[in-house]
């Protein structure tokens, strides 16, 4: 089947085109074409004479190409969800609709949520952690032995700031983002300190910070760090955000739905990455060279972590956005080094990074523990679980129950 609406394979589309013209590619009749331009989908132009409007061939072609991907629908036995948050394509990814790097690179990660659960920007937004949820938090993560790790102090914080909320049953969106906005800044409050915190700008960067490096925060690599948070609000429909989904459908309350989140998230292909890309970059420094660090890796039949991502033909923008900024901090100079020497020669594969490897070399040059990316990653996405808990909260309770294939013996079979 040609990739071109006309049907003429190779076909030029002129620059501009009629409403007529528009109507026969979309395959819709010009009335709908208009309600296209209303809707925001597509955008319009009068002509120089004045008979009637205009429109972009290429932004028409892609509204052609998207309409019939909607319509052909998922793959067999490929389970799509309906979400307004999160599209990727063409190697960049959008938050409703706007250009995520971008976003992330204007504003705090905070900010950045508000766009994501209300579709507004309230400048100077900041989070507030409640004494009473904070403190229960503090104490059930106090309790936990020494060598817990970083999930583990976050699935037990998110349970103990919900047995301290009387209205996490409430499932109205008010209820919902009042939750929100008191549990992210709990998770990080409930953290043990690496240091001792500073005043700062009220910012979760900064609360973040003392968590995780011992160093003083630097005001270029807090910005990094903010931007890191930003950018890992969401990313579509990944493992935990699905799991995410799944107990919403149930109509879990928010506290919980954040708990099936960090579960998933404890996973080795999900959530480690972060923390065996750290390993590899220290080991790389040390070494004084990224070959055989990478011959090891693929010897023993391992992935080298921190490249390739299936949603990305070429790198990361994620990763692409946190390598500009980090240029841009001299502590971070032999981390960049070492992640250079090993993307080099994983160039030969055809293989890019990704941002498990910009948040290694932000976590290295930080002073930060190897398993700061994924208390990084998972406070980030806190936000994004939240967003797709409110889109889920909305739709046909427990859609999300698929039927089993059965596979084993067939009954009736006797007692053993």
């Amino acid at each position: 089947m040609s990739d071109h609406p006309s049907g003429l394979p190779g076909e030029a589309l002129p620059h501009r085109i009629t409403t007529q013209e528009a109507a026969r590619l979309l395959g819709v009749k010009p009335a709908t074409v208009y309600a296209y331009v209303s809707r925001g989908q597509l955008g319009s132009r009068r002509d120089g004479a004045g008979r009637g409007s205009t429109f972009d061939a290429a932004e028409v072609e892609a509204l052609a190409r998207r309409s019939r991907r909607e319509a052909a629908g998922p793959a067999a036995g490929e389970l799509a969800v309906r979400t307004a948050l999160t599209l990727i394509e063409d190697d960049r990814y959008f938050f409703r609709g706007v250009d995520a790097v971008e976003l992330a690179s204007r504003y705090a990660y905070e900010e950045v949520a508000e766009w994501l659960w209300t579709g507004t920007l309230p400048h100077g937004a900041r989070f507030t952690a409640p004494p009473e949820p904070l403190a229960a938090a503090r104490r059930a993560v106090a309790a936990l032995p020494g060598h817990s790790g970083p999930l583990d102090r976050l699935r037990v914080a998110v349970a103990a700031a919900a047995v301290a909320d009387p209205l996490r049953f409430d499932l109205s969106e008010e209820a919902v983002l009042g939750s929100a906005r008191c549990l992210i800044p709990t998770l990080v409050g409930a953290l043990p300190e690496a240091a001792p915190a500073l005043p700062g700008d009220g910012r979760l960067a900064w609360g973040l910070w003392s968590r995780l490096s011992p160093q003083e925060p630097d005001p270029a690599a807090l910005d990094v760090l903010d931007l890191a948070l930003a950018l890992l609000v969401d990313h579509d429909l990944a493992a935990s955000t699905l799991a995410v989904r799944v107990a919403a459908s149930a109509r879990a309350h928010p506290y919980a739905v954040v708990s099936a989140g960090l579960g998933a998230l404890e996973g080795p292909l999900h959530g480690a990455a972060g923390r065996l890309a750290h390993r590899m970059l220290a080991e790389v420094a040390e070494r004084g060279g990224a070959a055989p660090v990478v011959a090891e890796h693929l010897r023993a039949g391992r992935r080298v972590p921190g490249f390739g991502h299936r949603l990305y033909r070429g790198e990361d923008p994620r990763a692409r956005a946190l390598f500009g900024r980090l240029e841009e901090l001299p502590l971070a100079a032999p981390a960049l080094g070492a992640a250079r020497e090993v993307a080099a020669v994983m160039a030969r594969h055809g293989l890019h990074p990704n941002v498990d490897l910009a948040l290694a070399v932000l976590t290295l040059s930080s002073g930060m523990t190897a398993e700061a990316g994924e208390t990084v990653f998972a406070v980030a996405r806190t936000a994004g679980w939240i967003a797709h808990a409110l889109e889920e909260y909305q739709e046909r309770p427990l859609r999300m129950r698929p039927s089993g294939h059965y596979t084993g013996p067939r009954p009736p079979r006797p007692i053993p």
